[in-house]
């Protein structure tokens, strides 16, 4: 590999748009829980390798990390793994969305070369809850903790242990890592950030029209009245990863078609359907 590295995490729909947009300028590593998903995406990029990453590990995250290393560190790292309400109960979604993504992220940086980026995709959901402060400590301060749902549980309200939630709060809290990192990330020459992707056709996105009718509400109030594309945002990741974006860190970029703008209105809590 040389040494313009993309690392990204996830060989599903998103992250294989990513990685097949990274390619045009870096070398790709793919990781996924699934192995033959990630040789599978690997393969039809063509230079680019895969490895198996549970990024609930720690020591599966330290296997990566020491693949980095050995490839000479990395330029870009795009997050992009992740379970949305329908997929898993509260405590998976809380452990892959917010605790993986806090390990692979701290794992990695010691690898980031100058100029590097890492980019966490995180959710328009975070943009449409809001939690009390003992909640917000909690995220802010245990997000790699391996008892983080245990922890959340013992500040969130009665009723609120349930998928849709821990999928706020995991990217709400994804939100927050991007935020608190930037002066780690920012003393290796490096940044990161997290991206809020909208209402965007996966093939997680389809599963969640089928068994969350808020989706189906939040799409008919959206302002372009269609769903983002894959591509759509895997360009926004390759330009955040870009010299062009030499000066965004620490902040969210949310690509929802002015969703959340349409929302404006409504309560905070008014919805808890997972965008993507």
């Amino acid at each position: 590999m040389t040494a313009s590295l993309a690392v990204v995490i996830g060989a599903g729909g998103m992250g294989a748009a990513v990685a097949r947009r990274l390619s045009a300028d870096h070398s790709i590593l793919i990781a996924d829980i699934d192995e033959d998903r990630a040789r599978a995406a690997a393969k039809e990029i063509g230079a680019a390798d895969a490895i198996r990453c549970d990024v609930t590990s720690p020591a599966s995250v330290r296997a990566l990390a020491q693949r980095v290393g050995e490839a000479g560190g990395l330029r870009v790292l795009a997050h992009v793994a992740g379970l949305s309400p329908s997929m898993a109960d509260f405590d998976a979604i809380l452990r892959v969305n917010l605790v993986g993504s806090a390990l692979v992220s701290g794992a990695l940086l010691p690898h980031a070369r100058p100029g590097a980026a890492a980019i966490l995709i995180a959710s328009l959901g975070a943009h449409i809850c809001a939690f009390p402060h003992e909640v917000l400590d909690v995220l802010r301060n245990h997000a790699a903790a391996a008892d983080l749902p245990e922890r959340l549980r013992q500040v969130i309200s009665a009723g609120q242990e349930n998928p849709d939630v821990a999928y706020q709060l995991s990217k709400f809290g994804l939100v927050m890592l991007a935020r608190r990192s930037a002066r780690d990330w920012g003393a290796r020459g490096a940044r990161i950030v997290s991206l809020s992707p909208g209402l965007i056709a996966t093939p997680m996105g389809a599963k969640e029209f089928k068994t969350n009718p808020a989706k189906r509400r939040l799409f008919e109030m959206s302002p372009q009245k269609r769903e983002g594309t894959m591509d759509e945002i895997a360009d926004v990741v390759a330009f955040l990863a870009s010299d062009q974006a030499s000066f965004i860190s620490g902040t969210d970029i949310l690509v929802d078609g002015g969703l959340a703008a349409a929302l404006s209105d409504i309560p905070f809590g008014g919805t808890t359907a997972s965008p993507h």
